[in-house]
């Protein structure tokens, strides 16, 4: 006879020597729109690299003789053309490695930040604690988007790796409120107070057993960040403030197409139904992995 154990909060019978990591990865995997997520954004990428590899048109060819050309077949321009007739299905998809590396990289960059000020901002507590919470408030009290714009503007950012950093330098503060809250619960664990009494320093506490365990619960946020910082680098494109040309993102090409939408409908509909898509799939994500690492919330 098989020995099986009944995990809190839930009615699954799951053999005792299951680790919890396990069971998360086979919850997971069983939720359906999770992994539909999953190889949708995986999809995505790879259509994303490969396109406009592979493609006969370049991305910046100017062709006048195409110029709004519709969407067909016959053509062999898929998504139609622009207004300086560049096929818009190689713009689409190489849009798409812009859009995402920013989602990704800033997202990023507001893990690093988020868990590190959480962590030490928990572990440390007291005044310390304050002084670092009451920051945050301070930076709370501005319109993330108000104060992104602000930081471009000001540094006349017309590099795309300076955008994800100025996003990434903004969204880090409800991480770092997540990671502290998690810190201050691990801290009062035996664990601690174990590592406390054979000598180890803060710091080494800190990077050995507080980051690591206050980490799974930021995950879900993480993946749920991604789609936001790809939409808060969308409005910047469309305000002209994000990715410039010849480099292009769903949002510039969103910016672009809203101009020609009543003669060129399809220069608005593709890159924001690729936009629509990431973000309920990266959503979809977000959630299956909520369900799969806290069981008692489905």
């Amino acid at each position: 006879m098989t020995d099986t154990a009944m995990e809190p909060g839930t009615t699954e019978a799951v053999p005792a020597g299951k680790s919890l990591g396990r069971r998360a990865v086979e919850r997971f995997l069983k939720n359906k729109a999770a992994m539909g997520g999953v190889i949708v954004i995986a999809l995505i990428a790879a259509l994303s690299f490969i396109v406009p590899m592979v493609s006969p048109h370049d991305i910046v060819a100017v062709n006048w003789s195409h110029v709004l050309t519709p969407p067909s077949f016959s053509s062999g321009y898929w998504f139609g053309t622009d207004t300086n007739g560049r096929d818009l299905m190689v713009r689409t998809f190489y849009a798409g490695r812009i859009s995402l590396a920013i989602g990704v990289l800033s997202t990023g960059i507001a893990f690093i930040i988020g868990v590190t000020y959480g962590a030490t901002s928990g572990f440390l507590g007291g005044r310390v604690d304050s002084v670092m919470m009451r920051i945050c408030d301070v930076i709370y009290a501005l319109p993330t988007l108000f104060f992104i714009v602000i930081l471009v503007t000001v540094f006349r950012a017309k590099n795309i790796f300076f955008v994800f950093m100025c996003i990434g330098a903004v969204e880090w503060l409800t991480m770092a409120r997540i990671v502290r809250g998690q810190t201050l619960s691990v801290k009062r664990k035996e664990y601690v107070e174990s590592a406390w009494a054979i000598g180890l320093t803060r710091l080494q506490i800190l990077k050995r057993y507080i980051i690591p365990n206050v980490t799974g619960a930021v995950i879900v946020y993480v993946t749920l960040l991604i789609p936001v910082n790809i939409l808060i680098e969308s409005y910047l494109s469309f305000l002209g403030l994000g990715v410039q040309e010849p480099l292009t993102s769903w949002g510039l090409l969103i910016s672009q197409g809203s101009t020609e939408l009543a003669s060129a409908p399809w220069l608005l509909i593709f890159p924001a139904l690729f936009l629509t898509i990431t973000l309920f799939a990266f959503n979809f994500i977000g959630d299956g992995l909520r369900d799969a690492l806290d069981p008692r919330d489905r």
